[in-house]
């Protein structure tokens, strides 16, 4: 950790949650992996007692109002734990109670956001559909208005926590005529009639976060259940990719820092011809590499996290959270690559947790917007900032500090 970043309220917060995960029995751990909890209820229940979740939100919420720095030392603690704990952790309490928080009433506020983050209730965001994930504007689950409710109909799918949810934050396509940005709108629904959820077996890893399929078979929504404004879908989901996708590289800092930790212990007291095998360049040099990786990725991390606490932009917020997203987690991988790597053919077995954090940790350039769609953004984004004359003002015009640049004859764009 970068204590040395963290205020005493940020250090209190993080101290507070590695109780929490000190807590966490290991026969959960692996039950949950050989998928027999579907999900982590207890764990939830107790990080809403001890008043740990959603931490950025006010305190009549049941919040500590502290700010991104906080959250994401946070869910640094609760992936060290284990990747799905962190993935459940921050459904509720980052995900879900954020849009709520941040475009709900306070009604809505007062009925849902404070069970969530008391730990009395979960949730689950609706999002990826059958016929694609990436492509957030082509839904097709409708939402149709029948005066004093919205019927509700479609299903979505590798939602985690589907089959624990009491309530679901739901896109839906309210306008079917309208531009793909002025037609979806985003609903509360309640579990209730209608409303089916089937466990998704078979995951390569990141089991027991209750993972499925949701489906919405003319589900009654009442109108006051509509989040942020009809056809304002996209405004919702615009602030929602800060915490999907930095709370997702936050946690995998965590996750694979644990990994680092087994494996540097390990390579300390494993002798190879006469000493221990950490004085082995192969093997300090990969472990150098991962150390640097991971130090890379907090920093990346937390500046990321003081840029959104300080109100920059939203075009360059959603640069950075698409590169820390990318970086970290691509990073992060490797990290867990490495540890394996120096332990050997030991790092393959459950001996050590090596190869459940490796299949864990394989999810996340996946979620959350997949890698490529993460550069896409980034490009974009810096493209767009960096043209504009306010990029430029006040620099020094480096190109123009080559010997011949002054032959204009050989700039040639066309």
């Amino acid at each position: 950790m970068f204590d040395f970043v963290l205020d005493e309220k940020q250090r209190a917060i993080r101290d507070e949650v590695r109780e929490l995960v000190r807590s966490v029995p290991k026969q959960l751990l692996l039950d949950m992996d050989a998928d027999k909890v579907e999900f982590p209820h207890e764990f939830l229940r107790e990080a809403g007692r001890r008043g740990v979740m959603g931490c950025r939100y006010p305190e009549h919420l049941g919040g500590r109002e502290l700010d991104w720095v906080a959250a994401n030392a946070v869910m640094e603690e609760v992936g060290a734990l284990g990747y799905i704990f962190a993935c459940v952790f921050g459904i509720g309490g980052e995900l879900v109670a954020d849009a709520i928080v941040r475009h709900g009433t306070a009604e809505q506020q007062e009925r849902y956001v404070k069970p969530l983050l008391a730990g009395e209730s979960f949730a689950a965001e609706c999002l990826t559909e059958p016929q694609g994930g990436s492509d957030f504007f082509g839904t097709r689950t409708r939402a149709e208005d029948r005066g004093d409710h919205f019927l509700l109909s479609g299903q979505k799918r590798f939602i985690v926590g589907a089959t624990a949810a009491d309530i679901f934050l739901v896109y839906a396509r309210t306008d079917p005529d309208a531009e793909r940005h002025q037609s979806i709108s985003a609903f509360i629904v309640e579990r209730g009639a209608g409303v089916e959820t089937r466990y998704l077996y078979g995951l390569m890893g990141c089991r027991g976060g209750g993972a499925g399929r949701v489906l919405f078979d003319e589900v009654r929504v009442p109108k006051e259940n509509l989040l942020g404004g009809l056809n304002r879908g996209v405004d919702v989901f615009d602030t929602m990719m800060i915490p999907e996708r930095l709370g997702t590289a936050a946690m995998t800092v965590g996750s694979a820092r644990s990994a680092l930790d087994v494996a540097t212990r390990y390579t300390s007291r494993r002798k190879a011809f006469g000493k221990t095998i950490n004085r082995f360049q192969g093997v300090s040099f990969q472990v150098a590499e991962a150390a640097t990786l991971l130090d890379a990725s907090r920093a990346m991390v937390y500046t990321t996290s003081l840029a959104v606490d300080r109100g920059e932009p939203l075009p360059r917020i959603r640069r950075l959270v698409s590169e820390t997203k990318r970086f970290v987690t691509e990073s992060c991988q490797r990290v867990v690559h490495n540890s394996m790597q120096v332990m050997g053919g030991i790092g393959y077995t459950n001996i050590y947790p090596i190869e459940r954090i490796h299949r864990d940790l394989r999810l996340a350039s996946i979620w959350t917007g997949t890698n490529e769609v993460m550069s896409a953004i980034a490009a974009s984004e810096w493209y767009r900032e960096s043209g504009t004359p306010e990029a430029l003002a006040g620099r020094r015009d480096v190109e123009d500090d080559a010997a011949e640049a002054g032959a204009t004859e050989e700039k040639v764009y066309e």
